[in-house]
């Protein structure tokens, strides 16, 4: 009896490597959504209820709620210089200081660095960046920290001292000029 057992033990075990060499093992693969845009919870002030078709207009609903991209060169601030801030459009948060701004001869708005940003640190900007492989290759993302408006990307061949460069849609921003305290100072007086 034990050579009976010892000689089916041993065909079985033949025929399962015979068979694992001809048809792989099935290996159960559990795998996690780890971004989409989709099922993500903001983590802002807006939710599902704000009508973003109503607030926006459509070239803005599609770049800032649709992660779309205007052409290059095609924008309001490509060359625009004036001094003061860059908000988003979406919730008037600001976003980047005209003083960060440089040309980087792309088509879009550049900028060094975020308002807000500390050296490395971000944690005071209103910006946050996410992984993202949308243009064919992989890159990151920049949103808005307040109402999760896509912003463009940042690419990392800027100018010193930050070498990022934060390729931004006009679309995405509204600009508001530096108001001059000297005049009003001068006013009083």
């Amino acid at each position: 009896m034990s050579r009976l057992l010892a000689r089916f033990f041993g065909v079985t075990s033949q025929h399962a490597a015979a068979r694992t060499a001809v048809l792989p093992r099935r290996i159960r693969v559990v795998t996690r959504v780890v971004s989409t845009s989709h099922g993500l919870q903001s983590l802002t002030r807006y939710n599902e209820t704000t009508d973003w078709q109503k607030k926006l207009s459509p070239e803005e609903y599609v770049v800032t709620r649709e992660k779309g991209t205007e052409l290059p060169f095609s924008g309001i601030y490509v060359n625009h210089y004036e001094e003061g801030m860059y908000h988003c459009v979406c919730c008037d948060a600001p976003l980047f200081s005209s003083e960060a701004k440089f040309d980087a001869g792309t088509g879009w708005p550049a900028f060094k660095e975020a308002h807000g940003t500390w050296g490395r640190d971000e944690s005071h900007a209103s910006i946050f960046r996410r992984p993202d492989n949308s243009l064919g290759s992989p890159g990151t993302e920049v949103l808005c920290k307040n109402c999760d408006a896509h912003l463009g990307h940042v690419f990392d061949d800027g100018p010193d001292p930050t070498g990022e460069r934060f390729c931004i849609n006009s679309v995405a921003l509204k600009f508001k000029p530096r108001e001059n305290n000297n005049l009003e100072n001068n006013g009083q007086n």
